[in-house]
């Protein structure tokens, strides 16, 4: 069985930091894309970030680029996300999710983010 566990949001003023981790288990961590999304009240799920491990493909949504930075530790089938100088309008529900090239096949059950101005 494929699961995604998503922890490290919480509550941080604009300009701060965050580190997401999703801990994936029930397949073979190189054969899938990871990927980051967010769905903010109110609006459409949108891709953040995702990264193929077997051949270290990155790609950013335009609205977190130089700001977030996704990541893996393979031996420990962990995805993170950092994210720096957050704004007021990162606040959502982060979502991990796993599928072929980035393709969002598995979902977990996401982490609050909230930025205060």
């Amino acid at each position: 069985e494929v699961q995604l566990v998503e922890s490290g949001g919480g509550l941080v003023q604009a300009g701060g930091s965050l580190r997401l981790s999703c801990v994936a288990s029930g397949f073979t961590f190189d054969d899938y894309g990871i990927g980051w999304f967010r769905q903010a009240p109110g609006k459409e799920r949108e891709g953040v970030a995702c990264l193929i491990n077997y051949d270290g493909f990155t790609h950013y949504a335009d609205s977190v680029k130089g700001r977030f930075t996704i990541s893996s530790d393979n031996p420990k089938n962990t995805v993170y996300l950092q994210m720096n100088s957050l704004k007021p309008e990162d606040t959502a529900v982060y979502y991990c999710a796993a599928g072929p090239e980035c393709a969002p096949h598995y979902w977990g059950h996401g982490a609050q983010v909230t930025v205060s101005s």
